[in-house]
C-alpha cells in the first residue's frame, strides 16, 4: 500500500463498509442490526462522554504495551542477530514459544501481576514482543556483510555497530511487525477488557451494552474499537513511508 493512496482506499474502504452495513440492517429488520444512520450519529455524540473514557482507556493500555514489546524485543533481537552463539542457544525456545497463543497465558499472568492494568498490557506485549523479536532478529542477520566489513574498516567496534548499521537497519523490520501485528493486539484486547475491569471498550461492549441489549451503543463501542485499530495501523504505516523516503534521499 503506497503512502498516498492508503487515505483514499481507507475512505473507500468505509464507504463499502457503510452501504454493507445500511444493507444488512434493512434486510435483518431486527434491533440487534441497527442502521448506521442511527449508529455514527450516537457514535460522534458519545465519544466526548462515556464512550471517549473507555476509549482512551483501551488506548492507553495498546500504547503501553507497544511500547513495552518495543523497548524490549528490539535490543534482543538485535542482539540474536549479531552474536549466532546466543542464536542458536535460544532459537529451539523461541520456535517453540511463538506459534503458542499468548491469551491462553492470560490465567497465569492473573496469578502473578494481579489483576490489573499491568497485566493486561503485559499480555499484548507478549505478544508484540514475539512479532518484533522474530524479524529484527532476522533482519539483523542477513545483513551484508560486505557493510559490516566496510564499517569495521573503519574502526567501529560491537557497540558501534549496534548503533549506526544494525539498530537503523532494523526499524523498517520493526514497523512492519508492529503494523502486522495491530490487529491481533487489538482482538486480545477485546478479549482481556470483558471482566475483572471497569475501563475500556472491551468491558463497555460486552458489560455495558450488550448484556443489557443496548445494541446501538454495543455498535457504537465497537465502531470505537475499529477506529482504535484503524488510527494505530495507519499511523505506522505513514512513520513506515516517512522512513523509507527518508532512507532513500540518504543513498547515494
Amino acid at each position: 500500500m503506497k503512502g498516498r493512496q492508503g487515505i483514499p482506499l481507507a475512505l473507500l474502504g468505509l464507504i463499502m463498509f457503510l452501504i454493507l452495513w445500511q444493507g444488512l440492517s434493512w434486510i435483518i429488520k431486527r434491533p440487534i442490526m441497527p442502521s448506521p444512520l442511527k449508529v455514527v450519529p450516537l457514535f460522534l455524540s458519545s465519544l466526548p462522554g462515556e464512550l471517549g473514557l473507555h476509549l482512551l482507556a483501551s488506548a492507553g493500555r495498546v500504547l503501553g504495551a507497544i511500547g513495552l514489546g518495543v523497548i524490549t524485543a528490539v535490543p534482543i533481537g538485535l542482539g540474536l542477530g549479531q552474536v549466532r552463539v546466543l542464536d542458536r542457544i535460544f532459537a529451539p525456545l523461541i520456535a517453540i514459544s511463538y506459534p503458542i497463543p499468548k491469551i491462553v497465558f492470560l490465567p497465569v499472568i492473573y496469578v502473578l501481576l494481579g489483576i490489573t492494568d499491568l497485566s493486561k498490557i503485559f499480555l499484548i506485549a507478549l505478544i508484540i514482543f514475539f512479532q518484533i523479536l522474530v524479524v529484527v532478529r532476522d533482519e539483523a542477520a542477513n545483513l551484508h556483510p560486505e557493510l559490516i566489513l566496510s564499517v569495521r574498516s573503519l574502526g567501529a567496534g560491537r557497540r558501534a555497530l549496534f548503533t549506526y548499521v544494525y539498530a537503523p537497519a532494523s526499524i523498517p523490520a520493526v514497523l512492519t511487525a508492529l503494523r502486522v501485528s495491530v490487529g491481533t493486539a487489538i482482538a486480545v484486547l477485546f478479549i482481556v477488557e470483558q471482566s475483572l475491569t471497569t475501563h475500556g471498550l472491551g468491558y463497555y461492549i460486552v458489560v455495558e451494552t450488550y448484556q443489557v441489549l443496548r445494541y446501538p451503543e454495543m455498535y457504537a463501542g465497537i465502531l470505537a474499537m475499529g477506529l482504535l485499530g484503524v488510527v494505530l495501523y495507519f499511523a505506522i504505516h505513514a512513520l513506515e513511508v516517512r522512513f523509507n523516503r527518508h532512507m532513500q534521499k540518504e543513498e547515494p
